[in-house]
């Protein structure tokens, strides 16, 4: 399996960041290691001084597809759930500095928490979802899926274009604004119209 990231896709969090609202989906991969399941803890790396959090709704694709049309798209994932997508932003900010690639600042191990995934016929509107990131019991992060610049739909259609999905990738869709730095014993707590999804600590 694979992870596919979307990034700035809510236009106040390309605005935090002073990064231009995209016209198309600014595409990133993570590698199968980057995953972090069942509420495993966070291991701080020591390469980076500035983790960030991203909390996101994912998608989780139920079939292979290439080149698929956006009104087929919905028929390609069948379940959502929560990830964070952790971002070590100082390197981050060096590699945008240098016009480099954001691997090294996305892609390392563990980070890429999910959560469980619950099947989409359980919502009534896909395109009106709160979620939200708590961490120590305050919240961080909210964010609802009305706000989304590019669908879920329009995504899977733009990446199916260039690399072929298939069942068991996940579709990371993109973080609202309020993304922060993380500090080793935070307890990160995710929740998806109002039901809890993620609850794990950094260590």
């Amino acid at each position: 399996m694979k992870i596919i990231a979307i990034g700035r896709n809510y236009a106040e969090h390309a605005k935090e960041l002073n990064n231009p609202v995209p016209t198309v989906p600014v595409i990133f991969l993570k590698p199968d290691t980057a995953l972090l399941r069942e509420n495993k803890a966070f291991y701080h790396p020591d390469f980076s001084e500035d983790i960030h959090h991203e909390i996101e709704v994912v998608l989780k694709v139920c079939k292979e597809g290439k080149n698929i049309s956006e009104k087929f798209a919905a028929n390609y994932y069948d379940e959502i759930g929560l990830g964070v997508d952790f971002t070590a932003r100082d390197i981050q900010s060096r590699h945008k500095e240098k016009g480099l690639p954001w691997e090294l600042a996305k892609a390392f191990d563990g980070s890429a928490p999910v959560s469980n995934f619950i099947p989409k016929s359980e919502f009534t509107d896909l395109y009106n979802l709160d979620f939200n990131l708590d961490i120590n019991g305050q919240i961080r992060q909210q964010g609802n899926t009305k706000d989304l610049l590019f669908s879920f739909e329009q995504i899977i259609t733009f990446v199916s274009r260039y690399i072929t999905l298939k069942k068991g990738d996940l579709i990371f869709t993109g973080t609202p604004q309020g993304v922060g730095k993380v500090n080793i014993g935070d307890h990160l707590e995710a929740y998806l119209e109002g039901k809890r999804m993620l609850d794990f600590y950094v260590k």
